[in-house]
């Protein structure tokens, strides 16, 4: 979950304006809302969390901290004012400590135990400026300086007050306050002189000098996309420059430092795509050798040192045996590793101090480029992998997991190269190959009792740090400058209160103020300002009207009065409204009037769309009827019906849709039929129902079960006799007893007229079956389509209906954005045109 905070000067030069007429201040407002629309497209934007901190004193300087909402953040920035002095430094002290109150909560650090890459809690400071000199109470600096006492607990354990995983970037405004002459100039934004560039490139990030508004919107964007999970580690060539490769002469190799031999960049840390969160199995190590009799931890860099050196080796995996891969961040390092185009070699790292014996340490990784030359990686291995990797393959191809006590004793030499906070992933990565009690449970993880003690004090004194700043966040008073008023009415004026009274008589019916505009009962009322030279008037002089505008002027005066102490604006006053209020739209949504109704009622209500477009409102959404049939009543007990038989309620009527059974509708022969009501045994039970005899046009019984079909589908509802069928009863055909009482009644046949429009009907239906299941399909997530396609081909209706059918879906398919479907579906499309066209000219041959 990443951490965006930013930081916005909030000094008096803040207050100078560019050229757009806009003081410095609202274009930092300004950029922070447009910082915030361009994240929003990314779908990862979801879990950001942002902060926000001014050049204020502590803690009045956090406007939004850990547990203000989104609503307070944009609440705070629009009411910020420029007032102060550029206390940078002490600024970003706050922001740190600000970033820093969970870690030690969490144990995210890991102090003493390896640093864990895929353990971390990525943060980017924004800070906006102007770029002038560094002034505070003691004088102006001419560089940029970060206090070194802070109340946070545990900030003694690192040398920097940031992390390996927060970047600084800084956007200094240089907006000119007259309009450029020439065009303005295409290409990079260069970085910027003032003193926060270089504590930028300290923690890994850059400065960009803002000339423009078109490119501050550039900056905006290219930090959008700097918000990487990621730590950055400062990589060091260690032994000489490397051979030369085939491609390369010996005299190409320059002489003297290069930029690719010392950098600084961040490793990619990819989060699993399942769950979302960074997933890895070993650690870097740390540059000294843990001592379990040590009663204190050093300090350690904020930047892990790893050296890398540029002797060819081979890359070693093991089946089985976990490894970490990180992707390097573009730089000189990869570009020099990338040119060489030799992706079957690596260059192994390590870590200064970080074995027992030796300066350089024993190797943990290597870099490699990747097989495509695209990128360069860097592997975390197992600490010392060219001797303990052989070891597991011996282990699992030679040994059989059975080691010998010649592999014991290697295992063991091993074992005492290895740091002890190595453990607990090795015993993990020994349990995936299969291999058990090779390792105690009980091993120590190289701390000692003083220091695990020391840092469970340290988690336990930060917890109450946390709910100290929390609480203090919002709630500072601030000592503001006051102006007494004076009560001048007793004074001599050119415009008497009796004059005024008269006037007020004359057409208000009395002479007196309101109670609620009486003075007497203010005598000591006060009027905050920010400013002791600007006094803040509400309304204006009557006696600056101008003579041409009393009658206007005076219509307004008398509503005014009229409304008692409300303030009735003028159209023009309407929308004057500030620049910190116009981003404001939550506030007018709410005294906004209600929308009028959708005219199509029936359609399912959609929410709003600042959440998911595509969220419904479920109490509006359609039931299919067929589904609510089948599945009837849920809640609640039928009340008992006495009139029952014995066996219960009579069974409930399937469908008779060709949809559900899988049937399909023919032409009927000419029948004939009669009725006749008889006692059929079902299922224990016996229930009078009157009963079909279908007789061809020879008179015989017919005795085949596709008659009996195809004629209810015609005349179930003009005979009005309840038809059983063979699957719905769970009788075979000769259970069925259809008794001849009556002579045989010659039938009226209904018209072709009737028929074709009866079987329209039907089709209109089988139709709209149709279009509610393969809707509730489109809905669902995910790409399996094939129910979709095996309902389109129960598809009704002629070539016209058919299309027209499939524009429809295909439609609802765009509304949730599934383009395979739509591809399908008009492949589709193609197929039943194909085969309308086909079967036309046959016909017509």
């Amino acid at each position: 979950m990443p951490v965006i905070v930013f930081l916005i000067d909030t000094s008096a030069s803040m207050n100078q304006r560019s050229y757009l007429g806009t003081t410095y201040l609202d274009v930092a407002k300004g950029a922070v809302e447009t910082f915030l629309k361009l994240r929003s497209r990314d779908s990862t934007s979801r879990g950001d969390r942002y902060m926000l901190v001014t050049f204020e004193d502590p803690p009045a300087a956090i406007k939004a901290g850990w547990k203000e909402t989104h609503n307070t953040f944009m609440e705070k920035l629009r009411n910020l004012q420029a007032a102060g002095l550029t206390t940078a430094g002490p600024a970003l002290r706050t922001v740190f400590d600000l970033l820093n109150l969970n870690r030690l909560v969490s144990g995210i650090d890991n102090y003493g135990q390896g640093r864990i890459p895929f353990f971390l809690e990525p943060a980017i400071v924004v800070a906006i400026t102007d770029g002038n000199k560094l002034a505070s109470t003691g004088g102006v600096q001419d560089e940029l300086h970060l206090p070194l006492t802070t109340p946070l607990p545990g900030s003694e354990l690192t040398k920097e007050p940031f992390r390996w995983d927060q970047r600084l970037f800084s956007l200094v405004l240089r907006i000119p306050g007259h309009a450029p002459l020439g065009p303005e100039a295409l290409g990079s934004v260069p970085s910027d002189d003032s003193p926060i560039t270089a504590m930028c490139e300290v923690t890994g990030g850059r400065s960009y000098s803002v000339f423009s508004h078109r490119m501050l919107n550039q900056c905006l964007e290219s930090l959008v996309q700097k918000i990487q999970s990621g730590v950055v580690i400062h990589f060091e060539k260690t032994g000489p420059d490397p051979l030369p490769t085939e491609g390369e002469g010996r005299g190409d190799a320059k002489l003297g430092p290069q930029p690719w031999h010392c950098c600084r960049r961040l490793i990619y840390v990819r989060p699993n795509p399942k769950t979302g969160v960074p997933v890895g199995h070993w650690p870097i190590p740390e540059s000294f050798w843990p001592d379990q009799n040590s009663p204190t931890l050093p300090s350690r860099i904020a930047h892990p040192q790893i050296l890398f050196s540029c002797v060819d080796s081979e890359p070693v995996v093991v089946d089985k045996v976990p490894f970490d891969k990180y992707e390097l961040e573009p730089s000189p390092l990869t570009q020099y590793i990338l040119e060489r185009k030799s992706p079957h070699i690596c260059w192994q790292v390590f870590v200064r101090n970080s074995s027992k014996y030796g300066d350089l340490g024993l190797p943990f990784g290597y870099l490699k480029a990747s097989t495509a030359l695209s990128c360069v990686n860097l592997f975390v291995m197992p600490y010392n992998y060219p001797v303990l990797l052989p070891l597991l393959d011996d282990l699992s191809k030679v040994h059989k997991l059975k080691p010998s006590l010649q592999w014991r004793q290697s295992f063991e030499s091993y074992l005492k190269t290895m740091p002890l906070y190595y453990s607990g992933p090795l015993r993990k990565a020994l349990r995936m190959i299969g291999a058990l009690n090779l390792l105690p449970d009980h091993q120590e993880y190289g701390l000692s009792y003083s220091v695990g003690s020391y840092l469970k004090k340290l988690s336990q004194q930060t917890k109450v740090e946390v709910d100290r700043v929390n609480s203090a966040v919002g709630q500072k008073t601030h000592l503001e400058v006051h102006i007494r008023l004076r009560h001048r009415w007793r004074t001599s004026s050119t415009c008497s209160w009796n004059h005024i009274s008269q006037r007020m008589q004359s057409f208000m019916g009395r002479a007196t103020l309101p109670s609620e505009l009486t003075t007497d009962e203010f005598s000591n009322f006060q009027l905050s300002t920010n400013n002791k030279v600007v006094i803040l008037q509400m309304m204006s002089n009557p006696y600056d009207v101008p003579r041409r505008h009393l009658l206007d002027q005076l219509s307004r005066m008398r509503r005014n009065l009229l409304h008692g102490t409300a303030c009735v604006l003028d159209q023009d006053q309407i929308h004057s409204v500030p620049i910190a209020q116009m981003g404001n739209y939550q506030d007018f949504l709410k005294h906004s009037t209600a929308l009028l109704r959708e005219v199509d009622s029936d359609q399912p209500k959609r929410l709003h769309t600042f959440g998911n477009p595509f969220k419904l409102d479920k109490k509006g959404m359609m039931i299919d009827e067929a589904d609510e049939f089948v599945s009837g009543p849920q809640k609640g007990k039928r009340a008992a019906d006495h009139n029952l038989p014995p066996g219960g309620g009579p069974k409930r009527r399937r469908c008779m849709s060709p949809l559900l059974h899988g049937r399909t509708y023919m032409f009927p022969r000419e029948f004939k039929i009669t009725t006749n009501h008889l006692s059929i045994a079902q299922e224990g039970n016996h229930a009078e129902a009157p009963h079909v005899t279908v007789y061809s046009t020879l008179n015989e019984p017919s005795t085949g079960s596709e008659h009996l079909e195809e004629y209810v589908a015609v005349q179930q509802h003009q005979l009005g006799a309840e038809v059983y069928d063979e699957s719905e009863d769970e009788r075979s055909e000769d259970e069925l007893c259809l008794a001849i009482e009556e002579p045989v009644v010659p039938l009226r046949f209904p018209s072709p007229t009737r028929l074709k429009k009866q079987r329209n009907r039907e089709n209109q239906e089988i139709n709209n079956e149709l279009q509610v299941l393969i809707t509730r399909e489109i809905r669902k997530p995910g790409r399996c389509y094939g129910k979709i396609f095996h309902l389109l081909q129960q598809l009704r209706g002629g070539l016209d209906t058919q299309l027209f059918f499939l524009h429809s879906i295909i439609k609802e398919a765009a509304r949730f954005k599934k383009r395979v479907l739509i591809e399908k579906l008009e492949l589709f499309m193609e197929e039943i045109h194909t085969r309308a066209t086909s079967i036309s000219h046959l016909e017509a041959v």
